[in-house]
């Protein structure tokens, strides 16, 4: 007796099929499992057994072989429970011998009472299953609103073994889930944390503008309470919505992650981890590699408070994600490359106890304690932020409501949704393809688009020298200018344009040179 089902796996945050087949003979009882499995795959054999008694089914006395196809390639987790008990099923005529899984994939995985669980990586297995040519697709109920963000495919949410055997016996037909992917809302969201409710700090959130219209990294230096963080929480509220592809890109890596708690992930990521967070949770990987933190900030942002405080390995290891936007993860059974697309926001104080430079307070840190604090940030990292503002303690006139009080998000939003238009038009009319956000403009591309007037052509030279600004740091300057003149919708870079971007640099000479 031969039964074939189809499930799926992931790898990355890719699906790829799984062909669960079950040979049985009736012979002295044997469960035997291969086709590369692991730990949680192999234990299987425990959770289907029991399952299939608590659901009222008696569990075939056979000597069975599963294989998992392609045999070599590894297979994780418990994401293929239900399909190989359902093989044994069809194998022992308890679900007709006659039904063909062609068309049909089997994700989830068993309890011991036979309730079927929720597993990680739903989404990208159903997209891969419909790209397959699937055309039904059964997943645990808790992932069902999840897989029915995929068109082209029914999804059927199970909650019990039972439920789908008697379905597939014709006993009791299952209902499909609602498609969801029509009704997608991507808009703005009103509850959003919004920049009216930080004080002061103008300049700071002219700097948040320019970096949230041209997806610009940002470093903010300044004293304990001064508005850093603030800042940094409110930026999601000031970007761009997401298109519905980059909503679904995101959706599969929170999706492979574990942490995805309903649909699609309609707002932008806003991710902060902890200065003590270790190389594998920041950039990725581990014994079973998982996305990090910088892939879980994709199309979003990655905010790191307290910057030296960062172990000066983990945050070297953001230089190339910061470049090419994916990281690689390799380990000896695989390499696994994960898209890392974020803005980095940094935050930091400008010493150790925090008030170096400040009017009102004295710092007490020896310049050695000082120099050693800011040595943890290494150059080629500091290369990669576009945008450096140095943020002073705010006044009382501020704090009390008595000073001018900056914009709403709403407003700040216009004006970067307008930016981001005039750039994807200045794009299409000279041939590039639209969408490439001025912090990534390739080279090439920069010397069409980076058009200086005479006077912003003298004055960017004149930066470059006294600065001692990088190839890179050259770079970084224009394409700030670069979106200076898109938010004054401005088809060259003048002379203001290159002036402002210059300011956010101003701070290299202040602080990583002061020694």
């Amino acid at each position: 007796m031969l039964s074939k089902i189809y499930s799926s796996g992931v790898f990355g945050i890719d699906g790829f099929q799984v062909t669960v087949e079950c040979s049985a003979w009736d012979r002295i009882p044997k469960f035997e499992l291969v086709g590369l499995p692991d730990t949680a795959v192999k234990e299987a054999k425990g959770r289907v057994q029991s399952a299939c008694e608590n659901s009222g089914f008696v569990f075939p006395a056979l000597d069975i072989l599963i294989n998992l196809a392609p045999a070599d390639v590894k297979k994780e987790g418990t994401v293929f429970d239900l399909a190989i008990l359902l093989s044994i099923l069809q194998c022992d005529g308890i679900v007709p011998r006659e039904l063909d899984f062609f068309d049909k994939c089997i994700i989830g995985e068993l309890s011991l009472s036979g309730e079927v669980r929720a597993v990680s990586g739903v989404l990208p297995m159903v997209i891969s299953a419909r790209d397959l040519g699937m055309r039904e697709v059964f997943v645990p109920q808790d992932n069902a609103n999840e897989a029915s963000m995929v068109s082209g495919i029914t999804v059927y949410g199970v909650s019990t073994l039972r439920q789908l055997v008697c379905h597939f016996r014709g006993e009791e037909l299952m209902t499909p889930t609602e498609p969801s992917y029509d009704k997608v809302d991507l808009s703005y969201h009103e509850d959003m944390a919004d920049f009216s409710d930080v004080c002061g700090q103008l300049r700071a959130k002219r700097a948040m503008e320019i970096a949230a219209a041209g997806g610009h990294n940002i470093l903010m230096i300044g004293p304990p309470g001064t508005g850093k963080s603030m800042l940094a929480k409110r930026l999601p509220s000031i970007l761009p919505d997401m298109s519905f592809e980059e909503a679904l890109e995101t959706t599969k890596i929170h999706s492979v992650a574990g942490n995805l708690r309903a649909g699609l992930v309609t707002e932008r990521p806003f991710r902060s981890p902890h200065h003590n967070v270790s190389m594998p949770g920041l950039i990725g990987g581990g014994a079973h590699p998982r996305p990090g933190e910088i892939s879980l900030a994709h199309n979003g942002v990655l905010f790191l408070d307290e910057l030296p405080e960062f172990s000066k390995t983990v945050t070297e290891g953001l230089r190339q994600p910061l470049e090419d936007g994916v990281v690689t993860v390799t380990r000896a059974a695989a390499k696994i490359t994960y898209p890392s697309k974020f803005m980095l926001v940094c935050a930091m104080n400008p010493c150790r106890c925090g008030y170096f430079g400040d009017p009102v307070k004295q710092c007490t840190c020896t310049p050695a304690a000082a120099a050693k604090y800011l040595d943890k940030l290494s150059g080629p990292l500091l290369d990669r932020i576009d945008i450096e503002i140095e943020l002073p303690s705010v006044s009382y006139s501020e704090l009390s409501g008595k000073g001018k009080r900056g914009e709403p998000s709403r407003e700040i939003r216009k004006r970067v949704n307008a930016a981001r238009a005039f750039a994807n038009k200045r794009l299409s009319c000279a041939g590039d393809k639209p969408g490439v956000l001025n912090a990534n403009m390739p080279v090439e591309m920069m010397r069409r688009h980076c058009v200086l007037t005479e006077a912003a052509e003298k004055l960017m030279k004149n930066a470059f020298e006294s600065l001692g600004l990088s190839a890179r740091g050259h770079d970084r300057v224009l394409r700030v200018a670069r979106t200076i003149a898109d938010l004054d919708e401005s088809a060259v870079i003048d002379e203001d344009h290159i002036a402002e971007a210059i300011m956010y640099r101003s701070l290299d000479r202040k602080y990583w040179k002061r020694g």
